[in-house]
């Protein structure tokens, strides 16, 4: 018999001043500090913050899918 979850999805924004793979690893660190059961990651959209005509930042928003608890 297989089990059966129930997941769920909640969004988050995450930024670095080194990457977007930087920004990922950002958000899901902190994200596994409040969340249990995380089975994937879904990037939505990316966006870079320019300063003084350089990149500051680089930003994901990405969704965060977890299986509930019984």
């Amino acid at each position: 018999m297989s089990s059966k979850n129930v997941a769920r999805v909640t969004h988050i924004i995450a930024e670095s001043p080194e990457s977007f793979e930087d920004a990922v690893k950002v958000g899901f660190e902190r994200a596994t500090k409040t969340l249990r059961n995380i089975t994937g990651l879904r990037i939505v959209e990316q966006r870079i913050s320019v300063k003084d005509d350089k990149i500051n930042t680089f930003r994901v928003k990405m969704e965060v899918i977890f299986i509930l608890e019984d």
